[in-house]
Parts: C-alpha cells; sequence; structure tokens
C-alpha cells in the first residue's frame, strides 16, 4: 500500500502546485453598452443587449459564447445566450452583443412585487454572466447596483413667463 499512499501525495502535490503557479487574474469590467428591440413571440420581450467587456489583464481573452442574466429587486428578469466568438486584447475592450428574453409573466411577478404595500424608493439590479472559450478557460462576470426612482422622474414644470 505505501505505492499507493505515495502516489495519491504526488497527484496530489501536483495539483497544490498547478493552483499556485496559476496566475492571478483581474476580474473583467462589464458594463451595458446599449439595448435594441428585437422580435418576440407572443408572451415575451427579446432585446439585443450590447456589453462593453473591458480586459484589465495582460493576457489575451478568447471566447466562443457568452451567457448573461439581470437580477431586478433580486428576482430574475431577463436571461439570455449567444454564440458570438472573439478575442479581447491584453488591456483591451470589446462589444459582444447578447440576446436576451423576459417572459411577460416575470414582469409581471416584477410589478406586483414591487406593489406589495412596501414604498420602494431604490431598485436593486444585478448583472451576471460568462464568457465561455471551452471547458477550462470561463471568464465570469459581476455588476450591481442601485437606483433612486426619483432619478427617474421629469423636473418639475416651469411656470410660463407670459
Amino acid at each position: 500500500m505505501p505505492s499507493r499512499r505515495a502516489f495519491v501525495l504526488s497527484v496530489a502535490m501536483l495539483v497544490v502546485a498547478g493552483c499556485a503557479s496559476t496566475p492571478q487574474k483581474d476580474p473583467l469590467q462589464v458594463t451595458v453598452a446599449g439595448m435594441e428591440g428585437l422580435p418576440g413571440e407572443g408572451m415575451e420581450v427579446r432585446m439585443l443587449v450590447k456589453l462593453r467587456v473591458q480586459n484589465p489583464n495582460a493576457g489575451e481573452i478568447a471566447f466562443t459564447g457568452a451567457y448573461l442574466k439581470f437580477e431586478v429587486q433580486d428576482r430574475t428578469f431577463a436571461t439570455g445566450v449567444s454564440d458570438q466568438s472573439g478575442v479581447i486584447p491584453p488591456f483591451g475592450e470589446a462589444i459582444v452583443a447578447v440576446p436576451v428574453t423576459v417572459s411577460v409573466l416575470r414582469m409581471v411577478r416584477q410589478v406586483t412585487g414591487m406593489l406589495d404595500g412596501q414604498p420602494v424608493d431604490k431598485i436593486r439590479y444585478e448583472m451576471s454572466g460568462k464568457l465561455s472559450g471551452g471547458a477550462f478557460s470561463t471568464e465570469r462576470f459581476s455588476a450591481k447596483g442601485e437606483f433612486a426612482l426619483s432619478q427617474l422622474q421629469s423636473p418639475p414644470a416651469q411656470p410660463d413667463a407670459g
């Protein structure tokens, strides 16, 4: 049995050494650069979300697909996938387009959840997803924040100076 124990110990040491030699990467910076409407079916709304993906690392990131999920008020709001492929250069950026689907039922649940009698001053959102380059090169990203509903209100009307 000593040879089996030595084998297991050797494999464990190789795994630890492999993890220790993996360079540390900074996370991708992803923001929404734009949105466009897409045709959808009866009970859904479709949009093309354009993501600006910034690579703050010294190595390029090659990808063959993307996944995106939006949550609003801690509930899934929209999801989408894309088979777009490309390369984000070191210390560079790229636009990645992902079509997303919003179910009308999800929208109804969101509105119903906001109208549960509690005042809603701020809307919380979270965007998460990944760029996939294969089994061993998935780059995950996330961003979250909130905005005040008062920011969406129009400014007060100015009195006529006539």
